[in-house]
């Protein structure tokens, strides 16, 4: 009983003392090797304090048992009384598996942690230089390097995880110890090769974290080689050694032998990347980034530090390279690649990984890095304070400045040392190069400890890692754009106001072409201190960088100007914006992607309110909208009022609809368009073929335009009777939609194509009834396209029988007498799309009848019918193709365009739809998904059809977007072509991609049309 008594304590104690498995730690203090200090309240203590009590007496119990005797004795005494070995050696043992390893392979390194001098306190470069100096005997030079490399990290851990360095200061020790790593490296490069090394004079220049001094403790240590002839040697020849001298080099760091290896040396922000050369001559360098570097190259160049090799050839090329760095800003494609790289930041990590991510995910190192380097390429042009190879050092210079607010460095600063330290400890535990979250609860459990986290470890570590991530992410846009409000805004007493040219500058590089005029909004929209300036303050620098995000930034911004001055005293209008969490970035997305949305928006500013409403955006349906449009017409005084009403439904429904396509649009951002990596390899950016998405957003513009003309028709109808017969017409009347109207495949743009048909009521003569049919259908048109602030709907009668020639009326007898007679084959091939859409249902359903004989003729079309569809159709290619317009890209009668596919599909509805039921339908997706089911035509060439009709389609509905104005071409102007891409899933920069991806996609509809339509 006794026995277990006292075990039962010694079980809880160790408990109480942090060991998680109390059982295997009471085994293990019993070992001999423990002999003599095994209950010593000391080393329990000690051990109590680590991250991972278990691991840690696991490894010294290993340690000890490595030691000879004599060994063993002095360390263990010296262990319980010097409190500084106990905590760096226990405090190691307990964060990192990997040291523990390492000690147990050289026991006698533990001596590398019992000095505790002040000059030990901060190595530099020399101390690490001499630490890695001696060789040991029985090993290789190389290997000699590898184990006192672990020898210097040891130590550095060691300072690390007992407190007596910060973050910052590690991150320095670790890039000191890679610098002084890389010059032994050379050496033992240069031993072995002599000959390469008095042919060359060879430089080896830090870059990425080694360069700026911030370095990880597993990473790849980024460097660039430059090298020139010596005593006489040919610069070919010269470079040759110096390459195989890099090469040595970099496998001394990074091949894996028995003692570990020590890291990967990466080359491949040298320019051209993996495709270049390994070591170039300084004239080689200058000349590439003179002529070819993109905006991330220079970006990496920030962090340039010669740091082996001969050092005067380094700070040569330094001393080169900085003001090419510093006039990166004033390149004509810097915006672009600045929202490329923005772009890019977080597009190549696996699904699964985001949640996990600290450098790459939302809220992580990248955030902060990305956010502190692209200010020091804007500002350190004109401030050489700037210019600084730290990110902290460079955050804290900002700040200085007034470049950044304090209080957001402040922030930052804690977030990322946070950050960073998180890093730092999960790397240490294995030496693996890993920026994930471990998701074990005793890997989460070691962590939260080593970070100070003793009550409940994984739960406060969990909280404390996502309040920093949301902390960096909500900064991240607000430090480009909150300095900009302060610099025309008023400022609290003694802060640090940024300069009219800075803030110019800053948002010169983020994409707006008139920083002059964009200031100017900004200090109307937020100067003074009233409720409404307060609130636009806090809403400004999230939208500021949405509005970036966009092709034409000046335009979001100035209309945003506009329609806060029209909403600004309307009390819903700033609280949506700031309490309802998606209102403001879709309204950003919405004023800065195009003239149309925009341009309806500011006719009735309170639409707005559709955009923080969760059902805001979508489409009503026919149904509904016909009856608020009757509804408003009944209430009208005159056909003119009923008219503003009936155009005031359709102004917001397609307000409405504008607003869900472009966000729609922009929410595929990432996606479609592939970034390029961090060192420049990806893809060219392009979309990702007309897939789902993109087709049921161009189906659901289609079937929302369709249906509100067709209710803003039904409208203008009601009003024209009304207004000179009251309730009832002499005479049935039907309005049928032809074209893209009656396919419900309507753009922004589209005309209404119709045909009016009437029908004589009982004992109405049909002069009487052919005079009100021909008045009010000349009334419709009248009230539809009176000047007013709603955009006109225009009707269109010319695919009526005889054409400009014919009547704009007919009754159904005058049609059925026509059609016997006198159809031509065009006309039967345009009443595929006739479908009513609005007024008398039975009179339409009866047209329907009558020209369904003439669509789908019984066996099909003959010979001469298919001979003249054909001949109509080159002759259309051939005449009505504007002059000087590419076809290759002109969406409507361009090669493998609109007219392609649908004259296509439009004859196997005529020469099939007899038989096939599916084929009889006014809308051409549909009509081409029936013949491939039916087989008539392969699923491959359907495919390919479609997608050239879907994209096709969607570049008419962003031209209209964006322009404004309805278009069958690509825009010219840059923004404009800019925006076209985006909307289409295109990252900035790859209009060319754009128009190579169509004339591609269209080049295989057109052979796809050779063959089917034309028989070749």
């Amino acid at each position: 009983m006794t026995g277990l008594g006292r075990r039962s304590s010694t079980f809880t104690r160790l408990l109480r003392y942090g060991f998680s498995d109390a059982a295997g730690a009471e085994r293990l203090l019993g070992m001999p090797a423990l002999a003599g200090v095994e209950s010593d309240p000391v080393l329990l203590d000690a051990l109590g304090a680590t991250a991972d009590p278990d691991l840690a007496l696991g490894a010294l119990v290993r340690l000890a048992e490595a030691l000879p005797e004599a060994g063993r004795q002095e360390l263990l005494g010296t262990l319980v009384t010097s409190k500084p070995l106990r905590d760096r050696l226990l405090g190691v043992l307990g964060a990192s598996e990997a040291l523990g390893d390492h000690l147990v392979r050289h026991p006698g390194d533990w001596q590398a942690l019992v000095t505790f001098e002040a000059a030990d306190l901060h190595p530099g470069v020399a101390d690490f230089e001499r630490g890695l100096a001696p060789r040991t005997e029985g090993l290789s030079p190389a290997d000699s390097l590898r184990a006192a490399y672990r020898r210097c990290l040891l130590a550095i851990a060691a300072r690390d995880v007992s407190g007596t360095v910060d973050v910052a200061q590690t991150a320095a020790e670790l890039a000191d110890l890679a610098t002084a790593t890389l010059r032994a490296a050379l050496r033992i490069a240069c031993e072995e090769h002599p000959d390469d090394d008095a042919a060359c004079r060879l430089a080896v220049i830090g870059m990425g974290k080694c360069g700026g001094q911030e370095l990880n403790y597993v990473s790849d240590v980024d460097v660039v080689f430059v090298a020139e002839a010596r005593n006489g040697t040919d610069e070919a020849d010269a470079l040759r050694a110096a390459t195989r001298l890099a090469s040595r080099m970099m496998r001394v760091c990074s091949d894996v032998t028995p003692e570990g290896t020590i890291w990967p040396v990466d080359a491949n922000l040298r320019p051209e990347g993996r495709n270049g050369p390994l070591v170039r001559t300084l004239s080689s360098h200058l000349a590439y980034y003179q002529r070819w570097a993109k905006t991330w190259e220079f970006q990496a160049l920030l962090k340039a530090r010669p740091v082996a090799g001969d050092l005067n050839l380094g700070q040569d090329y330094v001393d080169a390279v900085s003001p090419l760095v510093w006039q990166a800003a004033e390149r004509d494609n810097f915006v672009t690649d600045v929202q490329q790289m923005r772009h890019r930041v977080i597009a190549s990590i696996p699904a699964g990984h985001v949640d996990r991510e600290l450098k790459l995910g939302p809220g992580g190192l990248r955030d902060v890095e990305f956010a502190v380097q692209l200010l020091q390429l804007v500002h350190g042009r004109s401030d050489a304070t700037l210019r600084g190879t730290s990110t902290l050092g460079a955050l804290s210079a900002l700040a200085a400045g007034g470049y950044v607010g304090r209080a957001d460095a402040a922030s930052l600063d804690s977030a990322y040392r946070f950050l960073r330290s998180l890093e730092h400890r999960i790397q240490l535990y294995r030496l693996r190069r890993t920026h994930l979250m471990p998701e074990g609860e005793a890997d989460l459990r070691r962590l939260g400890r080593s970070l100070g986290h003793r009550t409940e470890p994984v739960a406060e570590l969990g909280k404390e890692w996502k309040r920093h991530a949301r902390e960096v992410r909500r900064l991240h846009e607000k430090l480009f754009y909150r300095p900009l409000l302060d610099a025309v805004a008023q400022l609290e007493p003694g802060e640090i106001r940024l300069s009219p040219k800075a803030a110019g500058q800053r948002l010169e590089a983020l994409g707006y072409a008139d920083p002059a005029a964009a200031l100017r909004h900004l200090e109307a929209l937020a100067s003074g201190v009233s409720r409404k300036a307060a609130i636009q303050r806090t809403l400004l620098p999230v939208l500021l960088g949405w509005f970036a995000d966009s092709a034409d930034p000046d335009a979001g911004l100035l209309n945003f100007h506009k329609v806060s001055d029209a909403l600004g005293r309307t009390p819903w209008y700033l609280r949506l914006l700031r309490d309802e969490g998606a209102a403001a970035e879709n309204l950003a997305r919405v004023l800065s992607a195009g003239r149309l949305a925009p341009d309806l928006l500011l006719r009735a500013p309170e639409a707005v309110a559709l955009l923080g409403d969760p059902g805001g955006l979508r489409p009503r349906g026919r149904e509904a909208l016909e009856q608020e449009v009757l509804a408003g017409v009944g209430r009208a005084e005159s056909a003119e009022a009923a008219i503003v009403a009936a155009r005031g439904v359709r102004r917001r429904e397609l307000f409405r609809t504008a607003a869900a396509d472009i966000i729609g649009a922009y929410g595929r951002t990432g996606n479609g368009a592939h970034a390029t990596g961090e060192h420049g390899t990806g893809s060219r950016g392009h979309a990702e073929t007309p897939g789902s998405d993109v087709s049921a957003r161009v189906d659901a513009v289609g079937n929302a335009v369709s249906d509100v003309n067709a209710a803003t028709l039904a409208g203008a109808l009601r009003a024209a009777v009304r207004a000179e017969w009251g309730d009832t017409l002499p005479t049935r009347f039907a309005v049928i939609g032809m074209g893209r109207f009656g396919g419900r495949e309507q753009g922004y743009g589209s005309d209404a194509d119709v045909l009016f048909v009437h029908e004589p009521r009982e004992g109405v003569s049909d002069e009487e009834a052919a005079k009100a049919a021909f008045a009010v259908a000349g009334e419709m048109r009248r009230l539809l396209q009176l000047p007013t602030t709603d955009p006109p709907l225009l009707v269109d009668a010319d695919l009526r029988p005889e054409g400009r020639s014919g009547p704009i009326v007919r009754s159904l007898a005058s049609y059925a007498a026509y059609y016997r007679r006198w159809s031509l084959v065009w006309e039967s091939q345009a009443l595929l799309r006739a479908e009513v859409v609005a007024g008398d249902a039975d009179l339409g359903r009866r047209f329907i009848e009558l020209v369904d004989p003439l669509r789908y003729p019984v066996e099909g079309l003959g010979e001469d019918a298919v001979r003249e569809i054909r001949r109509l159709k080159a002759r259309m290619e051939s005449e009505r193709l504007p002059r000087g317009a590419d076809p290759t890209t002109h969406t409507k009668l361009g090669r493998g365009g609109l007219s392609d596919v649908e004259w296509t599909v439009q004859l196997l509805q005529m020469q099939h739809g007899w038989a096939e039921p599916g084929l009889r339908t006014t809308r051409t997706r549909e009509a081409l998904a029936a013949a491939q089911a039916a087989g008539l035509i392969s699923t491959d060439d359907a495919r390919i059809l479609d997608e050239a009709w879907v994209l096709a389609t969607s570049v008419r509905n962003a031209v209209m977007l964006v322009r404004g104005r309805a278009g069958d071409t690509f825009p010219v102007d840059p923004r404009e072509s800019g925006a076209v891409a985006r909307y289409l899933g295109y990252e900035p920069g790859h209009v060319g991609d754009m128009l190579d991806d169509y004339r591609r996609t269209t080049r295989r509809a057109r052979a796809v049309v050779e063959e089917l339509f034309y028989g070749a």
